[in-house]
């Protein structure tokens, strides 16, 4: 019976080095989300906009949420507010106002309408992007029903409020910003996400 001869010294170091290579594409991938979601949200890329959830409740503001801020009443900006909902979300919804001009620095509120048409409880999660994308960076949002997970009885409707600031650094040609939010099932992952588990 003939023997397979051995493989060379320097083919075992080139699949060491493939494998290891494999790893690191891997380690990178799995990296990749996190860093593009901090990369969006430091540049305004994409459509990420600033701000987070500071402890406030939502239905209204106390006289600390609002920073201190200087008024630029030289200019005035058009924010315009939409919103969708996702296939798999059994809701409705819709801004309270379709516009509003502002002044940057001024503290904002307005209000979405959003309406579980299902008989049972539904859980989703409402993603903001902001356009033009170099316009994200300066739309602060104080207050947002996007900060948290939102979950709706069966036929519940809910006024949820957003409270934002455009700052002052916003280019002065941007006259116009579209602020859009997308809602996603949250129940709709986890069957998901369970279904994936289980199939294991």
């Amino acid at each position: 019976m003939e023997q397979v001869p051995a493989a060379p010294a320097s083919h075992r170091r080139l699949i060491g080095r493939l494998l290891l290579l494999v790893a690191g594409a891997f380690a990178f991938a799995f990296a990749l989300v996190p860093l593009y979601n901090v990369l969006c949200e430091a540049t305004g890329f994409n459509g990420k906009t600033a701000g987070a959830g500071r402890g406030f409740t939502v239905g209204g503001l106390s006289a600390s949420a609002a920073p201190a801020a200087v008024v630029d009443t030289g200019r005035s900006i058009r924010v315009e507010f939409t919103g969708t909902v996702m296939p798999g979300l059994p809701w409705e919804m819709r801004p309270l106002l379709t516009h509003l001009d502002i002044h940057p620095g001024e503290l904002q509120q307005v209000a979405y309408l959003v309406r579980n048409t299902s008989d049972r409880a539904v859980t989703g999660q409402a993603v903001p992007s902001v356009t033009p994308g170099q316009a994200a960076q300066h739309f602060d949002k104080i207050e947002c029903f996007c900060f948290t997970q939102q979950t709706l009885g069966p036929g519940e409707a809910r006024e949820m409020p957003l409270a934002f600031i455009v700052k002052q650094e916003v280019a002065a040609d941007i006259r116009h910003i579209t602020l859009s939010y997308a809602f996603f099932s949250i129940d709709g992952q986890r069957r998901t996400l369970t279904r994936t588990a289980e199939a294991r």
